[in-house]
């Protein structure tokens, strides 16, 4: 055996149920079974705890299911959900351990199960003990609705052997087993030859020659097991020596995560769509928060009655997990374009970021949640357009008032003009000594009427400057666009100094044949 390896093993007994508990909190203390369908013809596939003691077991009709209990309730399989579920214990494991890995379907009679290992090397460190680690892993699945068993040993082999031997016992009294070095060997020659799930004609073999443990099996001679059992059970004994050398763990780079839900009838309004939401992204939250990871961009991808798929991309101003946030932009993106049919499947994914955590001022109050402006940006994008909002830009083109939005990014990248400065650079105080002017554009512009006289623009009248004209300097001409019938443009433009003190630039339009003011100089 290797002393220095530890592997945990994390094992939720009856996948499907716990699915479908996690994505529907009313189910807990309520008999309920998952078929194949809600008809009296479907076959029950998996059953809760409280359906049991009402003698309900798989393989049962559903018709047969509800005459033995008149409360029970039944969900359909959701492959959706199931395969959520076993990503989730996937999360759990590296909010613990940064080495994990889902392990493969497990062949029947253990085809419910799901599990995940994790290395657990070094875990006294932080822990106190193995068995520190172990309620601490548990812990954290219960965090995101599921129950489990941990078996914590020098491989994977053992550690899923004992976990799958706690998960049968019925009265057990912990739900965590370690096997040390010294008396791992023996624990492992105690485990029945089932829980190894060998296959069929394996199975009927062993069970002929009356082997029914491990030890059993350990007893065959190795010349001969290979010949007489097939190389199948020569790789289990060899497992369950301890000779076999498994690879390491691997660490997962990959941080997308999603979560989805089959619906039981297609939806069509959206106060119903958005109940089935909130819970999907409820259940994303702490899945992201298991890893220490948050939100900034969120896909939808909606099934559609008929075969349909309407994908919708909602982008975030910066990382959040806050469930809210979501939910109010999402309901906004749906209010503006509903779904064009109704929906069958909701899956929602993400790529995981770091939370924004904003270092301020000891001594000054805490400054406003940086993931209040998505909700800000989003109800401003239902109210104006997704296009009318965001962060100005200048628009590659001549025309002087033309201007472009981008959208909104409360860090933007590159170089500041505090930051273009070396740290033992300071700026010049005469650079300061003599004021500046700043034009600011007025959108739209200001009609004026313009009195004209021999050297140009004499007098004003307009909102927000009126009077005599006393300084002007002018014009300057701009034109372009004259291929085109609707975008061309001829503009004069001067600036100007009013009798009542306001410096203003003055436009003349050749086009439309009108004055405007489009600036003000401060």
């Amino acid at each position: 055996m290797n002393e220095r390896r530890r592997i945990a093993c994390l094992l939720i007994p009856n996948v499907l149920v716990q699915a479908e508990s996690r994505a529907h909190p009313e189910l807990e203390s309520c008999p309920f079974v998952v078929a194949s369908g809600d008809e009296g013809r479907a076959e029950v596939i998996a059953v809760s705890k409280e359906a049991a003691d009402f003698g309900i077991r798989p393989h049962q009709t559903v018709a047969h299911a509800r005459g033995a209990c008149a409360r029970l309730v039944v969900r359909t399989a959701s492959m959706a959900l199931e395969h959520t579920t076993r990503l989730s214990l996937l999360d759990t494991a590296l909010s613990m351990s940064p080495r994990a890995e889902l392990a493969e379907r497990a062949a029947p009679p253990f085809v419910a199960e799901a599990a995940v290992f994790l290395d657990a090397a070094g875990t006294k460190t932080l822990f106190e003990s193995e068995a520190g680690f172990a309620s601490a892993l548990l812990a954290s699945a219960e965090s995101v609705g599921l129950q489990g068993v941990v078996g914590i040993a020098s491989s994977r082999f053992a550690a899923r052997g004992v976990t799958r031997r706690l998960a049968i016992d019925e009265t057990r009294h912990r739900s965590f087993e370690i096997l040390d070095a010294a008396g791992e060997a023996h624990s492992i020659e105690g485990l029945p030859i089932d829980l190894l799930t060998p296959s069929d004609a394996l199975a009927n073999r062993l069970t002929r020659l009356g082997i029914r443990q491990v030890r059993d099996l350990l007893r065959v001679p190795k010349q001969s097991l290979a010949a007489r059992l097939g190389s199948e059970a020569h790789q289990l004994a060899s497992r369950a020596r301890g000779e076999f050398e498994e690879p390491p763990l691997p660490e997962p780079r990959d941080l997308r995560i999603e979560e989805a839900s089959d619906l039981e009838y297609p939806i069509v309004q959206l106060e119903p769509l958005m109940f089935v939401i909130r819970g999907i992204l409820a259940r994303l939250a702490e899945r992201l928060s298991l890893r220490a990871l948050a939100a900034k961009h969120l896909e939808l991808e909606l099934l559609l009655e008929g075969g349909g798929r309407d994908v919708r991309s909602v982008g975030l101003s910066a990382p959040t997990l806050d469930v809210r946030v979501w939910l109010r932009i999402v309901a906004l993106e749906f209010e503006a374009n509903p779904p064009p049919a109704p929906v069958e499947s909701i899956k929602v994914t993400t790529q995981g970021d770091t939370q924004r955590r904003d270092q301020l001022d000891f001594f000054r109050p805490c400054g406003p949640n940086p993931g209040n402006l998505d909700r800000a940006l989003a109800e401003l994008e239902s109210l104006c357009g997704a296009q009318q909002v965001g962060a100005p830009r200048v628009a590659e083109v001549h025309r002087p008032d033309a201007w472009a939005i981008a959208p909104f990014d409360p860090n933007p990248q590159g170089p500041t003009a505090a930051s273009s400065l070396a740290d033992n650079e300071c700026i010049p105080t005469h650079q300061y000594a003599s004021p500046r002017l700043a034009v600011r554009a007025l959108r739209p512009p200001i009609p004026a009427q313009v009195r004209i006289g021999a050297g140009g623009p004499i007098a004003i009248r307009s909102a927000v400057t009126s009077g005599a004209i006393v300084h002007s300097s002018g014009p300057w001409r701009t034109t372009g666009g004259w291929w085109s019938e609707n975008n061309r443009y001829a503009l004069d433009h001067y600036d100007i100094q009013v009798s009542d003190g306001v410096v203003a630039r003055l436009c003349f339009d050749w086009i439309e044949r009108s004055w405007r003011v489009d600036a003000l100089y401060d």
